[in-house]
């Protein structure tokens, strides 16, 4: 069953709360040596690095022809505009504060190992911390980038995944304007479908945390296809909020502004 991540013991300082909170599940240790493998550079590697013993960044993003069907980059941006977790303190009718945000700043750092993430140039059973976090989809196929993210995981050690889910008995309308946004998105797994690929692949899945967030609509739409598509999930948003049909997005207006919703989940998993 879901649950709460347990809180770790150092301060997390100004790192925002849904970050915080995948932090707080990864359970960092001191001696671990940590791999994340993203699409571009994630907020994890300089999240980790204070915690553990060392981390290497992959950026595993696909080189132009091969990615979805028209080369461009798919899905969602999560570092774009403030993320709120449901039922958190500030879950009200306001803006949440800047400190949910995720900080743009360049981060000073190693460079990014650039790499196939369905063929690592990592030994078998290297790393003791694998970490993938909004990337699972757009990497690969993503059975082909489990099994090797489990290749180079130690016997032992841990496999966190973090990715949008969708209910077991959701329906497909809110995939129907994720793709109205983003052609190349690639679907929004149900719980049981993310969990079964990772148990197929060769793991237990030993945790789990799914919960759900509240956006702001028009950082997302941004990266809409083109504005007629933008223009349309504006106003299928708009219209359910006055009680018109359901899109899945379950959207309301805080602060003046256009909010929506996304369900999240962290899963710790271990090599079998």
């Amino acid at each position: 069953m879901p649950h709460p991540a347990t809180a770790v013991q150092e301060t997390t300082g100004g790192i925002a709360p849904h970050l915080r909170r995948l932090l707080e599940f990864v359970e960092p240790d001191r001696d671990d040596v940590c791999l994340d493998v993203a699409r571009g550079r994630g907020p994890m590697p300089a999240a980790l690095r204070p915690r553990v013993r060392h981390v290497t960044a992959v950026d595993a993003t696909p080189a132009p022809e091969e990615p979805g069907r028209n080369g461009r980059m798919a899905t969602v941006e999560f570092g774009t505009g403030p993320v709120r977790i449901t039922g958190s303190p500030d879950d009200g009718d306001r803006p949440p504060a800047m400190a949910t945000r995720e900080d743009p700043r360049p981060r000073p750092a190693a460079p990014a190992v650039e790499a196939d993430a369905t063929a690592l140039p990592y030994h078998d059973n290297t790393f003791s911390l694998v970490t993938a976090r909004f990337s699972l989809y757009t990497l690969g196929e993503p059975e082909r980038v489990l099994r090797e993210l489990l290749r180079v995981c130690r016997p032992g050690g841990r496999l966190i995944i973090a990715d949008l889910v969708r209910g077991n008995l959701a329906g497909p309308e809110r995939d129907r304007i994720e793709r109205l946004r983003d052609p190349d998105h690639p679907g929004t797994p149900s719980i049981a479908r993310l969990t079964e690929m990772i148990t197929s692949a060769g793991a237990s899945i030993r945790r789990l945390d799914v919960f759900t967030v509240e956006r702001p609509v028009e950082p997302w739409l941004a990266g809409a296809r083109d504005e007629a598509s933008a223009d349309w999930i504006r106003e299928a948003l708009t219209d359910e909020v006055d009680g018109g049909p359901r899109t899945g997005a379950k959207p309301r207006v805080i602060g003046g502004e256009l909010w929506f919703t996304q369900s999240w989940a962290h899963v710790a998993a271990e090599p079998i």
